[in-house]
């Protein structure tokens, strides 16, 4: 772990879930090898799906942070599987393509206490992990016209979109002109309707890492839920 690498703790399906294979193929990258893999035939796929293919697939828990001082990889591992054993295993709700501020992305279709309560523990219980965010950083974060309590939460915990002001969601697209939202709202309900319709559980959460600034987001763990 360098000291610009950057962790995060995501939900990501499983391998054997199909949605696993149908999300990899939309984005065109497996998160778990970080290898290249075949998109669907649609015109300029490759372009939209650029910004969620360099995350992987996957819905943010406790978002990317670098590792405070005197923190290391081992730590970090150590406090999300302290924390996994204290969490059970628990239903998702049934998901869809849905358009969230101009991007798509598969949501919930109904709300989920246990979701909020595992995105609220992660972000709470691994700050201790984190270092704190530079100037240049809060000043990006806040080109995107926050809200004073969005602020709020940048500053106290490093992203703007955590507790009340977060939402579960897997990115599927950049932010789409109402001319691609036609052509890619109708493609992605039908490519994933097949893997929307399988019922799912959250049996682990996932570590992610870059390695490097501009790198791909890979899965280096995945910590079993065990409460």
């Amino acid at each position: 772990m360098g000291p610009d690498a950057r962790v995060a703790v995501y939900y990501a399906p499983q391998a054997d879930d199909p949605l696993s294979a149908a999300a990899s193929a939309w984005l065109g990258r497996a998160p778990t090898s970080d290898a290249p893999v075949q998109q669907p035939d649609i015109a300029n796929i490759a372009e939209v799906t650029a910004e969620p293919r360099l995350y992987g697939f996957h819905a943010t828990l406790k978002p990317p942070m670098r590792l405070a001082s005197g923190c290391g990889w081992d730590d970090v591992v150590a406090g999300v599987t302290i924390l996994a054993e204290h969490i059970a295993p628990f239903d998702l709700p049934t998901l869809s393509v849905q358009d969230v501020f101009g991007f798509l992305a598969l949501r919930e279709t109904a709300t989920s206490a246990p979701l909020q309560a595992l995105a609220d523990a992660c972000v709470e219980h691994l700050d201790a992990f984190r270092a704190q965010p530079s100037d240049s950083e809060l000043a990006r974060r806040r080109r995107a016209n926050l809200t004073c309590r969005q602020d709020e939460m940048l500053i106290r915990w490093g992203y703007p979109y955590v507790f009340d002001t977060w939402f579960f969601h897997l990115t599927l697209t950049r932010r789409l002109s109402a001319m691609e939202k036609q052509v890619f709202m109708p493609a992605a309900e039908a490519y994933f309707a097949r893997a929307l319709a399988t019922p799912r559980r959250v049996n682990d959460i996932c570590l992610f890492v870059q390695p490097v600034p501009g790198a791909p987001f890979v899965i280096r763990e995945r910590l079993p839920l065990r409460g």
